[in-house]
């Protein structure tokens, strides 16, 4: 936008950045909405450069996926595909997914979303404050929130995922890996999705799976890796925000 050589003002800037967080929030719908309105009351005053910019924002998040899982009306496909592929013991119905959020490591926190039949139950949905890790250590948070999921579960002799999502590369996969081998719980299907590349990896094999990156299956998971870093990302503004009082 060039803010510092003055190329948009303040007050313009700040109302992209309150679209950003709108965005990143994952209130998409919303922001299309205020957006068209903006593209109309712009075409109104018959100023077309601007109506032209707001459009083509309209059309560019409207390629992006969105919640568009919730109707993902292939999910039965899918589904056998992941079992195929990562050679689970059975389908994969309930999967628990995992994300950490943190800026300098401040207010660092954790979640975990909960997908059964291939769609989102926030019923199930969890929210990790980190409690023992100081630094900025990314290993040290995953390994802390999956290792508090499932010593609770495991007391509680509740019912265990078919595959477990870890937001992040090998090294991610491995810490996580290791918290469930100490409570006796290697069972649990475990696999880790980076978003630099969008690589899926697992145990078996050193190199990441050799998928199409645009497959419905790549695909799936990454819906799945979005919303916990979705739901992180909203616990962390909120603990950031109670920080400032």
């Amino acid at each position: 936008l060039g803010s510092c050589i003055k190329k948009i003002n303040e007050k313009g800037y700040q109302e992209i950045i309150r679209q950003l967080i709108l965005f990143l929030e994952g209130k998409k719908k919303r922001l299309l909405k205020e957006l068209e309105q903006k593209m109309r009351d712009a075409s109104k005053k018959e100023d077309f450069e601007d109506a032209a910019i707001i459009r083509n924002r309209i059309s560019a998040l409207s390629e992006v996926p969105g919640k568009k899982l919730r109707d993902y009306s292939g999910w039965g496909d899918v589904s056998i595909k992941l079992k195929k592929l990562l050679r689970l013991p059975k389908l994969p119905l309930r999967i628990e997914a995992f994300d950490v959020s943190n800026i300098y490591g401040k207010e660092a926190s954790g979640s975990m979303v909960y997908f059964y039949n291939g769609k989102p139950d926030k019923s199930n949905y969890r929210r990790f404050r980190i409690k023992e890790v100081k630094d900025i250590d990314d290993y040290a948070m995953i390994r802390e929130i999956i290792r508090r999921r499932y010593k609770r579960l495991k007391q509680e002799q509740k019912r265990f995922p078919d595959l477990v999502i870890i937001d992040g590369g090998r090294g991610h996969l491995h810490v996580a890996y290791e918290e469930l081998v100490k409570l006796n719980l290697s069972r649990i299907p475990i696999i880790a999705i980076a978003k630099a590349q969008e690589k899926i990896y697992t145990r078996a094999s050193k190199t990441p799976l050799d998928i199409n990156r645009d497959s419905q299956l790549v695909y799936f998971v990454q819906q799945i890796r979005d919303e916990a870093h979705r739901f992180a990302l909203k616990y962390h503004h909120k603990l950031r925000e109670k920080s400032f009082y």
